[in-house]
């Protein structure tokens, strides 16, 4: 696994071969436990990574959309159902400089080349998820930009 911000090209897509993408540079990944993301997986927690808009790219086929919140789009693919990725709708954060695109991590076609760095809404988690990773958690989704953080796990 590399640091942040580490050039790197990962490939991804849904289930049935519809929907490809591609992603480079990721930004920060980890584990969300909002109720939002429990309940459109179907799972106690997704794992996601983040891109910058820029380094996102759709290289095959198109995807739908469902606002899942006043100012988060996801999106997936309208023939299996896949939940893709999301972007903000809000301004790109004066620490990142871009807009976010986060990924789920799942649906890498080499999903072992990004770990989860850290937890975030670890108080909306589900009572029996307690996790030992030493990564940290964030109880709600305010997550310091990845250079101001250090993680509790060893490289």
């Amino acid at each position: 696994m590399r640091a942040p911000g580490a050039v790197m090209a990962l490939w991804g897509g849904c289930y049935c071969g519809a929907v490809r993408y591609r992603a480079d540079t990721v930004f920060d990944a980890g584990y969300c436990h909002c109720s939002i993301c429990r309940r459109i997986s179907g799972a106690a927690a997704v794992c996601w990574f983040s891109v910058r808009e820029e380094d996102f790219e759709l290289i095959q086929g198109e995807v739908a959309q469902l606002a899942s919140s006043p100012h988060f789009t996801r999106h997936f693919c309208p023939r299996c159902g896949t939940h893709l990725f999301g972007r903000d709708d809000l301004p790109a954060p004066p620490s990142v400089g871009s807009r976010l695109v986060s990924a789920m991590l799942g649906t890498l076609d080499e999903p072992d080349r990004v770990a989860p760095r850290l937890h975030q809404w670890w108080s909306s988690r589900v009572f029996w998820v307690e996790q030992a990773d030493g990564l940290p958690r964030f109880e709600t989704g305010l997550i310091p930009h990845p250079d101001k953080r250090r993680s509790r796990s060893a490289p």
